[in-house]
């Protein structure tokens, strides 16, 4: 079993909280490109719809369909 002195849990627990911060940034980030992901999802959505609206629909005649 190994003991551990002060300074090493110090060292220990200081280092544990550089890694939650920066996995604190990268859920930051990773938020941030998430609504922007959303953004571009919604505006591609709406393009879509506004592009069937303008669309022209043709009749089909009786003998296309068969």
């Amino acid at each position: 079993m190994r003991r551990y002195t002060k300074a090493d849990l110090e060292e220990l627990v200081y280092s544990q909280l550089e890694n939650l911060n920066a996995m604190h940034d990268l859920l930051s980030i990773m938020k941030h490109q998430n609504g922007l992901i959303e953004n571009a999802n919604k505006k591609l959505k709406d393009e879509i719809s506004e592009f069937k609206d303008k669309q022209v629909k043709y009749p089909v005649g009786r003998k296309a369909r068969s």
